[in-house]
C-alpha cells in the first residue's frame, strides 16, 4: 500500500527511522558497556519489538500490564518501576521481570523479601532533588511536593541489605548537560551507598537520537559510574526509540470562520495527541508555516465537543481543500499510549511504512473498541 493510500486518521511508524535511532543508541552500548532498555510507556508498538529487541537490551514497564508485554513481545530483560505495587499483581509481576524497582522503603520493606526470594534484582529510586527541567513541572520528578523516590534526609541505610541498585529519574526531553548536573546531586547525597551497589539505572528522559545530544558527554557519565563505583549502568530512555520516526495522517473535513479560518480535521487534539493539551505544544505539519509565514493561515480543530480541541494555528502556501491530507510529524512517542476515545471519537488506525516503502496497516478499530471499554 502507497502512504497515500492510508486511511485517515492513522499513525505512520517509519521502520528505517526507528532502526536508526535503534544504531545510535546500540553504538552508546557498544562502546561503553552500558544497558539501554525501552521505555515502554512512550511507544508501546509490539509490531517493533522484534526490531526493537536486536538492538536494545530489553524493556521497562511501569506496572503489570506493560511488564506481560515486555516479557510475552521481547523476551530480553525485563525490568519494572512504580510508585506502589498492588499485593494481588506483586506475585505475577515477579514471575516475569528480572529488575524490580521500589519507590520507598514501605515498599521495600513490604516487598523485598518476596522479590529475593523469587530471584530478581531489587532496586531503590531515590529523589537527588535536583531540577533541571524549565517550564514543566509537570513532567518533573523532582519537583517539590513530588511523590517519586527516596530523599537523602528520609534514607534508611538499614534496610539496604539485598538491595543491588540505585535508580533515578529526573530528565524529560534533555541532552547530557543535565544527566551531569543530577549525577553530582546523585554523588553528594547518595555517593557513600554507591560502592556497595551493582548497577545504577539513569532513567529515561534522555533525548540520545536528537540531532544536538552531546554523545560523548553522555559516555563521559557511563564510565564515571562504571570506573569510580564498578557498577554496571542502564538508561531506559522511552522517545529517543522512536524520535522523529512516526506521523500522523489526516484529513479536512470541513471548514468554519469565527474571526479566522478554521479546518475541522478527522482527528483530535485531546483524543489522539493529548501531550499537545498537556505540555502544551504545537506539533510539526508537514507543507505547514508558523502563524504569519505562508499566504494562508487556519486554526486545525478536532472534532469532539471539547472547545479546547484544538491542535494549533499553520498558515500554507494554498488554501486547504476539503479531502486535503494533512500530516504532522514526531507521533510515535506519547502518542498510540494516550489515546481515548472520548466522545465516541474513532481510534486512529496504526500503520508501519516498511524500509521498501511500502505501507502496511497492522491494527484498525471501530464501534467494538469503543463499546467494549463501558460497560
Amino acid at each position: 500500500m502507497r502512504f497515500e493510500q492510508l486511511p485517515t486518521p492513522c499513525f505512520v511508524v517509519d521502520e528505517g527511522l526507528i532502526e536508526r535511532n535503534l544504531k545510535i543508541l546500540n553504538g552508546v552500548m557498544q562502546r561503553t558497556g552500558a544497558k539501554i532498555v525501552l521505555a515502554q510507556k512512550a511507544f508501546s508498538m509490539t509490531t517493533m519489538y522484534p526490531l526493537i529487541g536486536e538492538y536494545l537490551s530489553g524493556a521497562t514497564a511501569s506496572g503489570l500490564y506493560e511488564a506481560r508485554l515486555g516479557h510475552e513481545e521481547m523476551g530480553k530483560e525485563n525490568h519494572v518501576f512504580a510508585p506502589a505495587y498492588r499485593e494481588d499483581e506483586i506475585d505475577e509481576i515477579l514471575s516475569i521481570t528480572d529488575h524490580i524497582i521500589f519507590n520507598s522503603f514501605s515498599q521495600l520493606e513490604k516487598f523485598k523479601g518476596k522479590a529475593l526470594q523469587a530471584g530478581r534484582k531489587v532496586g531503590l529510586r531515590i529523589n537527588p532533588e535536583c531540577s533541571t527541567q524549565e517550564g514543566h513541572e509537570i513532567y518533573d520528578p523532582c519537583s517539590p511536593g513530588s511523590r517519586f523516590g527516596a530523599k537523602h534526609e528520609d534514607f534508611r541505610a538499614e534496610l539496604l541489605e539485598g538491595v543491588s541498585g540505585l535508580h533515578f529519574h529526573t530528565l524529560c526531553q534533555q541532552n547530557s548537560d543535565d544527566l551531569e548536573t543530577t549525577l553530582n546531586a546523585v554523588e553528594e547525597k547518595f555517593g557513600q551507598w554507591l560502592p556497595q551497589m551493582e548497577w545504577i539505572n539513569f532513567g529515561g528522559g534522555h533525548h540520545i537520537t536528537r540531532e544536538d545530544y552531546d554523545i560523548p558527554r553522555l559516555e563521559a557519565c557511563i564510565k564515571r559510574m562504571q570506573e569510580k563505583y564498578g557498577l554496571e549502568v542502564y538508561l531506559e530512555p522511552g522517545e529517543a526509540v522512536a524520535l522523529n520516526a512516526g506521523f500522523l495522517v489526516t484529513s479536512v473535513l470541513d471548514f468554519h470562520k469565527n474571526g479566522m479560518d478554521i479546518a475541522i480535521l478527522d482527528t483530535s487534539a485531546t483524543c489522539h495527541m493529548p501531550d499537545v493539551l498537556e505540555m502544551p505544544y504545537r506539533p510539526p505539519l508537514i507543507g505547514s508555516g508558523e502563524a504569519g509565514e505562508k499566504a494562508h493561515l487556519y486554526r486545525l480543530g478536532g472534532q469532539t465537543c471539547l472547545s479546547g480541541d484544538v491542535i494549533g494555528d499553520y498558515s500554507f502556501d494554498q488554501p486547504l481543500k476539503t479531502g486535503d491530507r494533512l500530516v504532522f510529524e514526531d507521533m510515535a512517542i506519547y502518542s498510540m499510549v494516550k489515546t481515548n476515545t472520548f466522545n465516541g471519537m474513532p481510534l486512529p488506525a496504526i500503520a508501519v511504512k516498511r524500509k521498501d516503502g511500502d505501507c502496511e496497516v497492522v491494527r484498525e478499530f471501530g464501534y467494538q473498541d469503543f463499546k467494549m471499554r463501558l460497560a
